[in-house]
């Protein structure tokens, strides 16, 4: 009697490390796979199979013993590994990029976020084509993409077109939501945003501050599409925005697909990166760091970043501070709150008011050529805050501007990337 395969079941290669294991396994679980068998090894790059030749025979017995459909592996394979990988376990075999890509295709729902995701696809499909072709010639693989008879040149040149194709409508799309900023700017109302890691509760936090009722679920990437609304902090207005969660290793053209969505937190007056307080501590730094490092990647200044230590009702006050101490915070510098329970949130509501609302003042150096340029943009200074223009003797300019910290921080940024354009 034949056996038939469950799709969703799979055996996975990891690294014999839990934080590692436990995000694997998440994100299998996310895209939509049961993990029958875990599989570890401390180095998962070598030549042939990404493992070593015993390793590999063992999990091509575990896909044959469990009746798995497919092999997920927690790194990043080159073709000629995947290829043999493939042939060796007779089952598709999916890496940790093409994972996350999964997750990303179930979780998209917006037109843009769909045209991303198949960006960020055809960019993950790319540099392995021509290989791909040519080792699907060797003989039939299960799951190995259909191939079919493609020609290299063929399958490679149908991927740079519909590459083109998908760039130039992001293109499109990036306008008009730099259309809606524009627009968002002109409103005089502060940019709220929020950041972190997949699953730190953003959306959590982002639902009670707007009145909104966004979908929260376990699992990875629920929110792949920003949404900004509307809320009253303290009486002052404010647009607050949620964002795509960040995940280790998220290789730079996904960061890329994904820029129009993400250039929200570049652009923001204030960042709240939301960080689990309830992670253990080693899993907390962890993500903490890949969070500063993406940040720092789309050149968001630290000093427009609010630390919000989230779903504190689970930790114990002494080790909040631990926790806090871990990442170089305070209950000073850090807000910390629970979505769950409300703890906090007048708290970080009284935080976002004194950083954006709070007074205060700036010197910004520009030439005369760059004075006429921001002319526009200082009037609307002008209508919000005082301005004071000092000459000087070299040609130079320095403009004093007292106000909202809001408004002096965007003319500021404003300034400097005008200055970086030139």
């Amino acid at each position: 009697m034949s056996v038939v395969l469950n799709r969703s079941r799979a055996v996975l290669v990891s690294y014999p490390d839990e934080y590692v294991i436990q995000e694997a396994l998440g994100l299998a679980e996310a895209a939509g796979y049961e993990v029958s068998r875990l599989i570890t090894q401390n180095y998962l790059s070598r030549a042939k199979y990404g493992i070593g030749s015993g390793k590999a025979e063992e999990v091509a017995r575990a896909v044959r013993d469990l009746h798995s459909s497919v092999v997920l592996f927690d790194e990043k394979l080159n073709s000629v590994q995947i290829y043999n990988l493939a042939k060796l376990t007779g089952v598709e075999v999916i890496d940790r990029e093409k994972l996350i890509l999964e997750i990303f295709e179930r979780r998209a729902t917006s037109g843009e976020s769909k045209l991303q995701v198949q960006l960020a696809e055809l960019k993950y499909e790319m540099p392995k084509s021509r290989e791909k072709v040519r080792l699907a010639k060797r003989g039939e693989q299960p799951g190995f993409f259909g191939l079919g008879g493609y020609e290299v040149d063929v399958y490679y040149r149908a991927i740079k077109r519909r590459l083109s194709t998908l760039s130039r409508k992001l293109q499109e799309l990036t306008k008009r939501r730099e259309l809606f900023r524009y627009e968002r700017q002109r409103l005089n109302v502060p940019i709220v945003s929020f950041s972190g890691y997949t699953g730190a509760g953003k959306t959590s936090l982002f639902n009670p501050l707007t009145g909104e009722s966004k979908e929260i679920a376990g699992g990875a990437f629920t929110t792949l599409t920003t949404s900004t609304r509307s809320a009253n902090i303290l009486g002052g207005r404010i647009f607050l925005s949620d964002t795509v969660g960040f995940i280790s290793g998220l290789p730079e053209y996904m960061i890329e697909a994904f820029k129009s969505t993400l250039e929200e937190l570049r652009y923001a007056n204030l960042v709240l990166l939301v960080v689990d307080v309830s992670e253990p501590t080693d899993n907390l730094v962890r993500k903490y760091k890949t969070c500063v490092q993406v940040l720092s990647q789309l050149e968001v200044s630290p000093a427009n970043v609010l630390l919000v230590f989230n779903k504190a009702d689970l930790v114990s006050e002494d080790l909040v501070s631990e926790k806090l101490g871990s990442v170089g915070a305070t209950y000073e510098t850090a807000a910390v709150v629970s979505a769950k329970t409300g703890a906090g949130i007048n708290d970080l509501t009284r935080r976002i008011a004194e950083n954006v609302f709070e007074q205060t003042e700036s010197m910004v150096p520009m030439t005369e050529d760059e004075l006429r340029q921001v002319s526009k943009y200082m009037d609307w200074v002008k209508e919000n805050a005082s301005v004071e223009l000092v000459r000087g003797g070299d040609g130079q300019v320095l403009a004093q501007v007292k106000g909202p910290s809001w408004i002096v921080d965007r003319f500021s940024s404003y300034c400097e990337n005008l200055k970086a354009r030139h």
